[in-house]
């Protein structure tokens, strides 16, 4: 099959996951585990090592979600969780090893983010998950998806390091920012995609952020638990949400 033709693939129903409290709870604690995961791989391991590794885990995961024939709960949120732990070092890559101020990444990031949209919008027409019902507008939420992560990492890192806020400070202003989209989409019924897209980019640096501040040392803002230990525990949170999400996809599939 040519890649145009597997472009064009339809699919009876989206393939990504609906948006819901189980979502954003996976998604919370996906950013969150994502941060810990690479710190202890980078900080543990040989960076450039660790990079690669993790690039391919994430090539694997999101070539099998690509291939998958239809919405598979842990197909999907393998990938979103691989993302998590790719996007971080991607961003961390631009700061560390490139010297890049975080000011730059994220506006970087953020004018890639908006090429993405801008893109799959012009040819789509849509922006919305529950639209994403062929492989090309699958491409595009990916795109998109590893955007917000690398974006959200650079601006939480932004806000933690350049304005000084520290990870608890920085913790406590996304988590109320993150507010607004809902708010906006609740109470002031504003465009449901905008709003989605917003908290999403948002919810990286609420998790991040409070992954740091759990796991860095006490010298620099921390509770010293380790990045390690916190990348357990979330890892391990992960799988009860995503596995109890799996079995009532399974219950509804056999009714």
């Amino acid at each position: 099959m040519t890649l145009a033709r597997w472009t064009t693939r339809r699919f009876r129903a989206t393939k990504v996951a609906g948006v819901d409290g189980t979502f954003w709870t996976a998604k919370l604690l996906s950013t969150a585990m994502g941060e810990s995961t690479s710190d202890f791989l980078v900080h543990r391991f040989n960076p450039e090592l660790a990079v690669l590794g993790a690039a391919v885990v994430f090539a694997v995961a999101l070539v099998n979600q690509l291939y998958a024939p239809r919405f598979l709960v842990l197909s999907y949120w393998w990938a979103v969780v691989m993302v998590g732990v790719f996007g971080t070092m991607c961003a961390d890559v631009a700061h560390v090893a490139l010297h890049v101020p975080y000011v730059v990444s994220a506006g970087s990031f953020a004018l890639a983010l908006a090429g993405v949209f801008v893109s799959w919008y012009r040819i789509e027409g849509t922006l919305s998950m529950g639209s994403v019902n062929t492989a090309r507008r699958e491409l595009f939420y990916w795109a998109a998806v590893l955007t917000t992560f690398a974006l959200g990492t650079a601006v939480g890192d932004f806000t933690a390091y350049t304005l000084g806020l520290g990870y608890l400070s920085s913790f406590i202003l996304f988590a109320l920012l993150i507010l607004v989209p809902a708010y906006l989409y609740r109470v002031r019924h504003l465009n449901a995609v905008a709003c989605f897209w917003t908290a999403y980019v948002l919810t990286r640096p609420v998790g991040a952020s409070l992954a740091d501040y759990l796991g860095k040392p006490t010298s620099v803002g921390g509770l010293n638990l380790g990045a390690g230990k916190v990348a357990l525990v979330l890892s391990a949170a992960i799988v009860v949400v995503v596995a109890q999400r799996a079995r009532a996809a399974a219950r509804s599939r056999h009714r």
